[in-house]
């Protein structure tokens, strides 16, 4: 029995290695390939988050070999010199303060780790952090690795010690990928230093890796090192989680198969990206009709085991798999549609590409090389640094950058696929070609038109409730309005699609997210009686700073939302509109929470038109008194605030407020606590029985409610579960 509890208990904790870890079980992230640190944190703060991506897979952090030919290319970043995080992208301090920032934001960060090898053999040199290192001698100093930790030519049993030939799995797994010096993973040690440097960017707070060449590794050798993984920082994760493991697993039918990998962790399917490719381009005579199979039932491993993408940064340059069927950011019409498919299609955990722009092969010709393009690094000044990236007024980026995560196509479907997690795919329909269109269960809707010449035109079955909904694809949900085409399903769920072959992206993609109303996209509240004679006019009148604190000493990923107004069997005229209710409150946030985006108003539902769907009501932001405090609140979105004069723990709502529409400057705030992890759940404060209120701007609630009262104007603290509080001025 004991044996049988101790297997179970090993297979469990392996089997974790497949959860991304992502906050809110956010669905896809993105690759900012080569981009520096400290432009993925400003990234994760100003785009990502907001747009509900999971998580960035950053290019490896470790120190590297320094290369011109005569320009850097990218791949130096794959020849490891130590495992010091210093390269071109930033040093340790660049990626602490990029993983804390982007934490914050519910964005986690994937470390690319090269742990199958060195750099090539030959030569010596510093690295981008100055480390010192013989490639000649296998001397590594500052790891510290010497000749005893590599395999040598009798152990992959070539001439050359390279591999020669991709039918033996001996040299594909112990001899040297191109000239890269292979580590030797069987030594205790070389698996020790591996596990500290992993570990070591799990204490940082990372979320997990994506395993450079796993393929050249014995799959007993990575278990071994995997099972010296530490669990993840308890600041940013629960209690016990694992790293999140994606390899590098080519599998295109050879004599290493992807199944020996999976047990430790989810594999890069390069199949995916070359057949989505083939399909789109309408080579061998595939149609997008063929789709409707994509994924276990086209010999792939199940979807909990993948991590798919259109295309990545090898493929993009014909390496890998696929040639040239992989659709790229230089296909952008085909490459919109494909990634809106993969992100659209339950199948596997998704990945899309950002990249910066190269010139084609013939293009370098004019220059006198003769060489492939594939080796072009990033944007960089004369000196070979990094560019940064910059991002004009339009939200597109300049200096070289592609930034295909940007493209409002592919973000807004991110939010498409969070919005559907964890319904299938139903309501299937295809014209038998390159027309298709299918629904996520009740939540999501997309219609694809890949044939050119001819419309998608067609009634078609939604799932969705009626209803005027955005189309993400042509435009933004904006102010309860759409920027694009609006399409209105009927109550019985169908609706009339309409897509020319001709559009400049011809699909549409509806999700109960992007639902056009006038005030709250989903009643959560309780039922309101109806009054329609509006009230008499309240005082006082005008707009005032108004401030709420409710003090909660809360555990990881749990965030208070606040929901308010004037209670709704007090007032006559409240709904659950809030645009068109008389019980809320009209307020414009002041800062921007750190756990989702604000509200147009203090009401007693839970999510208005254009907020998150995670959203709970107004959020709070947290906050101390303390002015030693890393984080502020007018910098980060929390921490010190000089309004806080009690100490830590009280959650903020600084909002400009409507105070004509309070009672006599009263309003009611009831607090709620939201565990966004799995297994979390929701916590109300229990009704409240509140006396007079102390402070400098106290005073007795104008009637009586189980809520807490706050004056609109001054600045409120409660304890949530409590009957005190205190009303100051500013």
């Amino acid at each position: 029995m004991s044996m049988i509890i101790l297997l179970l208990a090993g297979l469990s904790g392996t089997l974790a290695q497949h959860a991304p870890n992502t906050a809110d079980n956010k669905q896809a992230i993105v690759h900012l390939f080569e981009w520096r640190w400290a432009d993925i944190a400003a990234e994760c703060e100003t785009f990502l988050g907001p747009y509900g991506f999971g998580g960035v897979q950053v290019s490896p952090p470790n120190e590297n070999r320094v290369i011109a030919i005569p320009y850097r290319p990218w791949w130096e970043r794959y020849q490891p010199i130590s495992y010091h995080l210093n390269t071109r992208s930033g040093n340790d301090e660049d990626f602490r303060d990029m993983v804390h920032r982007c934490n914050q934001q519910g964005v986690r960060i994937y470390a690319d780790v090269v742990i199958n090898h060195m750099c090539g053999f030959g030569g010596s040199g510093h690295g981008t952090g100055g480390s010192y290192f013989n490639a000649e001698n296998l001397d590594f100093p500052a790891v510290p690795y010497g000749s005893n930790d590599f395999n040598n030519c009798s152990t992959c049993g070539t001439s050359d010690c390279k591999v020669q030939s991709y039918d033996d799995v001996n040299q594909i797994r112990n001899c040297r990928l191109v000239s890269m010096l292979d580590l030797n993973h069987s030594s205790d040690y070389v698996r020790g230093k591996i596990a500290d440097y992993m570990n070591y960017l799990t204490s940082i707070g990372v979320a997990g890796f994506r395993v450079d060449a796993a393929k050249h590794m014995w799959p007993g050798d990575l278990a071994a090192i995997f099972g010296r993984l530490s669990d993840l920082n308890t600041a940013y994760f629960p209690s016990g989680s694992r790293p999140f493991i994606a390899m590098e697993v080519i599998d295109l039918g050879g004599v290493i198969s992807s199944s020996e990998y999976i047990h430790m962790g989810r594999i890069t399917e390069f199949r995916y990206g070359k057949q989505i490719g083939q399909i789109f381009r309408k080579q061998y005579g595939q149609t997008l009709a063929y789709l409707q199979y994509i994924g276990e039932n086209w010999d792939k491993e199940s979807d909990n085991n993948v991590l798919v993408f259109v295309d990545n940064h090898d493929t993009q340059r014909s390496h890998g798999a696929g040639g040239e069927s992989i659709l790229t950011f230089r296909d952008s019409k085909l490459y919109k549609m494909a990634n809106a498919f993969m992100l659209a299609f339950p199948y596997g955990f998704v990945r899309m590409m950002s990249s910066y722009y190269w010139d084609q092969w013939w293009e370098l010709q004019s220059w006198g090389l003769k060489d492939s393009n594939d080796w072009i690094g990033p944007p960089a000044d004369g000196s070979g640094n990094t560019m940064g990236v910059s991002i004009n007024n339009k939200g597109n980026c300049r200096n070289g950058w592609i930034c295909e995560h940007r493209w409002r196509q592919n973000r807004n479907m991110v939010m498409f696929r969070n919005v559907a997690a964890g319904h299938g795919m139903f309501n299937w329909w295809d014209n038998g070609y390159h027309q298709i269109a299918f629904s996520r269960g009740d939540r999501a809707f997309i219609a694809i038109n890949n044939e050119g010449l001819w419309a998608l035109d067609a009634t078609l079955q939604t799932g969705l409730s009626s209803g005027d909904y955005c189309d993400v694809i042509s435009g933004d949900l904006s102010n309860g309005g759409c920027t694009g085409k609006t399409i209105t399903v009927g109550g019985d769920g169908r609706t009339h699609i309409y897509i020319a072959g001709d559009d400049e992206v011809p699909m549409i993609a509806i999700h109960a997210g992007s639902k056009v109303c006038r005030g709250n996209g989903i009643d959560t509240g309780p039922t309101d009686p109806v009054h329609p004679t509006p009230p008499a006019p309240i005082s006082p009148t005008g707009t005032a700073r108004t401030v709420v604190f409710i003090k909660k000493q809360t555990s990881y990923e749990q965030y208070v939302f606040l929901r308010g107004g004037v209670g709704y069997g007090d007032r006559p005229g409240c709904t659950s509109d809030a645009v068109l209710s008389q019980c809320a409150i009209p307020i414009s946030h002041r800062i921007r929470g750190t756990n989702t985006v604000g509200d147009n108003h203090l009401d007693w539902y839970g999510i208005e038109c254009g907020q998150e769907l995670r959203a709970q009501g107004s959020p709070l932001v947290w906050t101390t008194n303390n002015p030693n405090n890393a984080a502020t609140v007018n910098s980060q979105g929390y921490g010190y605030t000089p309004l806080n004069q009690w100490g830590d723990h009280y959650w903020m709502l600084d909002v400009d407020m409507d105070c004509s529409r309070t009672e006599y400057g009263w309003f009611e705030v009831k607090a709620m606590t939201i565990v966004r992890y799995p297994g979390g759940g929701v916590q109300w404060e229990s009704d409240r029985n509140q006396g007079t209120c102390g402070g400098t701007a106290g005073g007795t609630k104008p009637y009586s409610s189980g809520n807490h009262f706050a004056r609109c104007g001054k600045i409120n603290a409660f304890d949530f579960d409590g009957n005190a509080c205190t009303i100051n001025e500013f």
